[in-house]
């Protein structure tokens, strides 16, 4: 598996050689470090762990001090960890860059959608508004949410108003457009989670399925 970490540019679009063009997503990827390598031996699961984004160690807590200087690297802002089929090839040091990757290659990318804060019915679930007419008093609202005298309760999982967005979002079997190497840039196609600027986690995809 090929993982890699950057920031969320924006979006544009890109012509292609037949002359069609395509909305892609544009993501600052990279270089990033091995930090980690963990094993069935030592952990009992294999996994990598890679870190990105240089920061100094005055930001840096004191128990991943250790960690980066054990590993022989500088500290990171970001790091994410992510298990494996088999044994990692890499090793700690090694250098992740762009060029991992390829044009037509397919991957998931994992990141945090928008935080949207309190949100009602409508745009948290997309549920329908009352009339408007008519002395209708219940235009925004929920509406009912369970009987009476059975079960006297709300079931759980019941959907309401509540906490939107902000939260783990894995957009799957993304198709690489472009890569840039001299500018650590890959595009997207289409659309993924998360603002400007938010970090972004791009991997192989698991089921290689062509989008």
């Amino acid at each position: 598996m090929t993982l890699i970490l950057g920031h969320k540019q924006g979006m544009t679009q890109v012509f292609l050689e037949d002359g069609t063009h395509v909305g892609v997503t544009v993501v600052q990827a990279g270089p990033c470090v091995v930090t980690q390598v963990r094993t069935q031996d030592s952990d009992g699961y294999d996994a990598i762990q890679i870190g990105y984004s240089d920061t100094s160690e005055k930001r840096t807590r004191k128990p991943q001090q250790g960690h980066f200087r054990k590993a022989g690297v500088a500290p990171k802002k970001v790091l994410r960890e992510e298990r494996l089929a088999k044994p990692a090839e890499a090793s700690v040091g090694d250098s992740i860059t762009v060029d991992s990757f390829s044009e037509g290659d397919i991957v998931d990318v994992v990141g945090t959608t928008k935080g949207r804060g309190f949100a009602g019915t409508i745009k948290r679930h997309g549920f329908s508004r009352g009339a408007e007419t008519h002395g209708c008093m219940n235009v925004r609202q929920p509406g009912s949410i369970g009987a009476a005298a059975y079960p006297s309760r709300v079931f759980k999982g019941k959907r309401m108003s509540g906490h939107y967005g902000s939260a783990r979002h894995t957009t799957k079997n993304v198709r690489v457009v472009r890569v840039d190497a001299e500018r650590n840039l890959i595009f997207l196609k289409g659309a993924v989670a998360g603002p400007k600027g938010g970090v972004l986690q791009i991997r192989t995809a698991k089921t290689g399925t062509k989008k």
